[in-house]
């Protein structure tokens, strides 16, 4: 159990609520998962309408208003025993992100209490087969046409494809960086069409798909912000959301490997004694035990930041650093320690967790790109931050329970 981290009684509940729902909800879908690689689409619904998808949406759109450390347990406590359950729980936060930042008051009560209820699936679409994450290189167009916009393009890489009901869509409206604007566009609209289930190496159970739009018909009152705020939808929500997201995935992922090291190494004997006791095997175990502590202590501290309403966009950055790279590092270490039985799906779940934890190196940034970012606050030559910008509101006690 994980004390202090500035945690409130409310964060404890809410841990042992996830905790033990991940348990008995979800682990047993787990095996069933890992053979089909299909879409787990009833059991992200089952996981939506526990009201987690609400916990930073604000109480009067019947979210639980609990703020970022909250989300942080929820995806944590998710992926520690289902990262492509906590996956898709983080992508739909991204994907509410856009419409509390952006949306009218209009689009905030249509959609808002819909999601915070588990009814409704967002997610964001920026990246492109042809740009990746250079998103001022996007070609996805929307065409004004009276009182609508023709959206024509090609989404890839997008959280939560398949079974999202509404696509937060960033397309071009005119040239430059203010020529981006952002749509909400349902999944059901004519010119909305999925390519199948690509099943990766790993999260498996989690969609992230292609989406292809061919001269797909949208309202004006669907524009998200005004006209030329894409750029900013797209960075503040991979910011704000997307980085710490994915930090806490890779850190409910990084104390599964742990948890399972633990087990492995004390119940295995070699010369007399256990494995844990040998050197070598606690000299690793060390490893990962202070990695862990590091990462949490990243992704928490950013949070409690953001909650404060205090600028972090380099603490964030860095949080999504420290938690994916060390992920790998431990699951690479923890797979030393056990050798061959590391290596067996039947044996041990550690082969998936490494898999796992390598889906969390590229979304919202690969480490190269965060160290750049880092290295230009270092330097001085940031732009404001989005953390300033959109200044989160404390923390409202919403007269609900933390899971529904």
């Amino acid at each position: 159990m994980v004390n202090g981290y500035r945690l409130t009684p409310r964060h404890t509940h809410l841990r042992d609520t996830v905790r033990a729902f991940a348990e008995t909800e979800i682990a047993p879908h787990i095996p069933q998962l890992e053979t089909s690689r299909a879409v787990a689409h009833d059991l992200s619904r089952h996981i939506a309408r526990q009201g987690w998808l609400g916990v930073t949406i604000d109480p009067t759109y019947g979210g639980l208003g609990l703020g970022h450390l909250a989300k942080t347990i929820i995806i944590e406590e998710l992926s520690r025993v289902s990262a492509a359950m906590g996956a898709m729980i983080q992508a739909s936060h991204l994907g509410t992100a856009k419409i509390i930042h952006f949306g009218s008051d209009h689009q905030k009560q249509t959609w808002l209490p819909a999601i915070a209820a588990g009814t409704c699936l967002p997610t964001i679409a920026v990246t492109e087969p042809g740009s990746g994450s250079h998103v001022l290189g996007m070609t996805t167009t929307a065409v004004r046409d009276g009182d609508d916009y023709l959206i024509t393009g090609t989404k890839t890489f997008v959280g939560n494809s398949h079974i999202g009901d509404l696509h937060g869509v960033v397309a071009r409206t005119g040239p430059g960086s203010r020529g981006l604007s952002a749509f909400l566009i349902e999944a059901d609209r004519p010119g909305v069409h999925l390519t199948p289930h690509q099943p990766a190496m790993g999260l498996h159970g989690f969609s992230f798909g292609e989406i292809v739009f061919d001269n797909c018909r949208v309202p004006a009152a669907n524009r998200l912000g005004a006209d030329g705020d894409g750029l900013d939808v797209a960075y503040s929500s991979s910011i704000l959301y997307g980085r710490p997201n994915l930090a806490a995935v890779a850190l409910g992922l990084h104390q599964a490997i742990l948890d399972t090291t633990i087990a492995y190494t004390t119940s295995q004997h070699r010369y007399g004694d256990s494995l844990a006791h040998l050197p070598v095997v606690t000299q690793r175990l060390g490893t990962i035990q202070s990695r862990l502590m590091t990462a949490r202590l990243a992704v928490y501290h950013a949070a409690h930041l953001l909650d404060t309403g205090q600028p972090c966009d380099a603490e964030l950055i860095n949080a999504k650093l420290i938690n994916a790279e060390y992920a790998i590092d431990s699951a690479r270490t923890a797979m030393e320690i056990h050798a061959a039985h590391g290596l067996h799906p039947q044996q041990s779940p550690l082969e998936r967790y490494l898999r796992d934890a390598l889906h969390i190196f590229a979304p919202a940034g690969t480490s190269d790109i965060q160290l750049l970012r880092l290295a230009e606050h270092a330097l001085g030559t940031t732009t404001p931050p989005w953390s300033a910008r959109f200044k989160t509101p404390a923390p409202r006690r919403a007269a609900m329970s933390v899971g529904r």
